[in-house]
């Protein structure tokens, strides 16, 4: 026997789905895009944040999370014969990677060129990424 599974609210349709769908467009509206990549040497993270003054990003590391964060601020004005307009874009972001297990938390630099901030992360070499501890027989 099949039984079909309904709302707890009946047979009234679900009316915050509409809103979910919101929220999410929303954070994706002020989540920069980004990209990863890596090579043997290092990790890359690159996100593009055009107009965002490197004053306003911030990078930090903690607990093995990485995270870029930082507010933009832009207005544009422009007057001329019969007309002003003012435009201000104003929103604070926030993203954040976990470091991969391999990941030199020593070896983290970030650069910022033409609206993308590229934060470099070095790889441990063979050998640091962890050791073997002896056992030895009680005395």
């Amino acid at each position: 026997m099949m039984v079909e599974k309904t709302p707890a609210h009946g047979w009234l349709p679900d009316i915050a789905e509409p809103f979910r769908a919101l929220g999410s467009r929303i954070a994706g509206w002020f989540a920069p895009r980004s990209e990863a990549s890596g090579d043997t040497a290092a990790y890359r993270v690159s996100i593009e944040l055009p107009g965002v003054a490197e004053d306003d990003m911030e990078v930090t590391l903690r607990d093995g999370i990485l995270t870029v964060k930082g507010e933009k601020r832009a207005e544009r004005r422009e007057e001329g014969a019969g007309y002003f307009f003012t435009e201000r874009e104003y929103g604070r972001f926030e993203r954040s990677f976990r470091l991969p297990a391999d990941a030199d938390p020593e070896k983290i630099e970030a650069e910022a060129a033409k609206g993308v901030l590229t934060v470099t992360i070095g790889r441990k070499g063979k050998g640091e990424e962890g050791r073997t501890i002896p056992i030895r027989a009680p005395l």
